[in-house]
């Protein structure tokens, strides 16, 4: 039974469950849709006639039953009503070592054809279309006055190892996520995904097997196949991340030679391996002397603050490297990345000089000048905020869109969310009827080298509700719902 708080026994019950019932009622029947904010106290407080203490009262009875949460310095939102998936995936055996299914990635290639054509509705891609969620006004002010001021940096010949002002302030926001590190060991990429290529050339050779999550950020698996590598599938769940007692096995019995995960803010998941796993798993790379190649793209968007720290804060003896950007949070069109090699620094360095010299300087500067200004804390705190509620409203969306028994995880940061299909249904039939109506989503296989995952689908909450975005998912789950009811007549 459900008992009142002691904060509420001195209100009359009247007035705070009268309130509590009738924004209740306006949560079940969609007027208060998953992911919007409540009326702040005060407002409320001022256009009922209520007192504060019994708005309070009312909005404490409402997380207490699990409909809203409270969220610091931001308010009361409501949450989705949505499952989140079992956690089945982490008794699953890992896969035996072998190459890239040439099916998946026929069906990579495939999927960003289409996600490349403007006339078709992209409702999975992981990348934020709209200006509103960059600091892109800031960044432009700086981009002409540096021009104005700092012509050379147009027109010298960018070298190694690039701006000092941008690497020192990657150490000194990396403190943020529980890092010590030294400018003179940042290595400046294209992005992110060259970051992890240098870090598997690297580490690894051809024929070499290396230990990915299952399910994984897809272009890995085109990568892993590019540099000629095998992989082994670690099952991995929302709620632990990859099975670290999979992978202690595959490390004992040496068949392995690198790791490489994203334990902050997963792709597709959108959650976090818990803190003590992430000691551990730096504890791994240090006794198997294995080296962990940990993406942290998304991991400045966690929503929770502090932030968890990263495997690398962990990292005693140089065996872990960190990988990232700025493509997700700043500036798209700068492809700033950055990495951080460890006792691999000098081999990644030289790969790097071979393989694309430098990163230009004058973006560089202009992106290591927004760092200084103290204006990225700001901006992402803002972000944060806008992600978590995109993705509660995306959450309750897929709730009242798609079949019953469809569950979907509770991200805590970013803008992805995993979904898992019932029964009935599968993605790739999924993936390729709403291609037909101008739709276009990621299918579960393309997720897994071997194709598994064959009933979920990446969805991101990236872009602005439009009515076009919500027709087309609504679109989607009667395609779902469609396979359901196909397959029992």
């Amino acid at each position: 039974m459900f008992s009142v708080p002691d904060t509420m026994k001195t209100i009359p019950n009247a007035l705070y469950q009268s309130l509590a019932e009738e924004l209740r009622g306006a949560i079940s029947d969609g007027r208060l849709p998953a992911g919007s904010r409540l009326p702040s106290v005060r407002e409320t407080s001022r256009s009922r006639g209520l007192s504060i203490n019994t708005v309070l009262a009312a909005y404490r009875q409402l997380e207490a039953r699990g409909q809203v949460e409270a969220r610091p310095q931001s308010g009361y939102f409501v949450r989705s009503r949505l499952p989140s998936p079992p956690p089945s995936l982490q008794s699953q055996a890992p896969a035996q070592a072998k190459p890239v299914d040439t099916a998946v990635l026929d069906r990579i290639a495939a999927v960003l054809a289409a996600q490349s054509n403007p006339n078709t509705i992209d409702l999975s891609l992981a990348c934020p279309k709209s200006s509103d969620f960059y600091p892109s006004k800031a960044l432009s002010r700086l981009v002409v006055d540096h021009a104005r001021r700092k012509p050379e940096l147009l027109t010298d010949y960018s070298l190694p190892p690039g701006p000092l002002l941008l690497r020192r302030e990657i150490c000194r926001h990396a403190h943020d996520l529980g890092m010590t590190l030294d400018p003179e060991n940042i290595i400046l990429t294209n992005g992110c995904m060259e970051a992890l290529q240098l870090a598997l050339r690297g580490v690894t050779q051809p024929g070499d097997t290396i230990a990915i999550e299952s399910p994984t950020y897809f272009n890995l698996i085109s990568l892993a196949d590019h540099l000629g590598l095998r992989t082994i599938e670690v099952p991995t769940h929302p709620d632990q991340g990859m099975s670290l007692d999979v992978l202690e096995l595959l490390l004992s019995e040496n068949r392995v030679q690198a790791i490489v995960t994203m334990p902050s803010v997963h792709n597709p998941l959108g959650t976090n391996m818990p803190v003590v796993a992430k000691q551990r798993l730096a504890m791994f790379a240090q006794t198997y002397r294995v080296p962990v190649i940990e993406d942290a793209l998304y991991a400045e968007l966690q929503y929770a603050t502090p932030l968890q720290p990263t495997v690398k804060s962990f990292d005693m003896d140089g065996w872990v490297i960190i990988c990232t950007s700025y493509t997700k949070v700043l500036a798209p069109g700068f492809r700033v990345g950055w990495m951080e090699a460890g006792r691999f620094q000098r081999r990644i360095a030289t790969l790097k000089f071979s393989a694309s010299l430098a990163q230009p300087a004058f973006l560089g500067e202009v992106l290591g000048c927004y760092l200084e200004s103290g204006g990225y804390a700001q901006h992402l705190r803002r972000l944060r905020r806008v992600y978590a509620s995109q993705v509660d409203r995306l959450r309750g969306l897929i709730d009242g869109a798609f079949p019953a028994g469809t569950r979907a995880t509770e991200p805590t940061g970013g803008f992805l969310v995993w979904v898992e299909l019932p029964e009935g249904c599968d993605a790739n039939q999924l993936c390729d009827d709403a291609l037909e109506r101008g739709i276009t989503i990621t299918p579960g296989s393309l997720f897994s080298p071997s194709g598994r995952h064959g009933r979920h689908i990446r969805l991101s909450g990236c872009h602005h509700f439009s009515d076009r975005y919500i027709h087309a998912l609504l679109t989607l789950g009667e395609l779902a719902q469609g396979q359901i009811i196909a397959g029992e007549s």
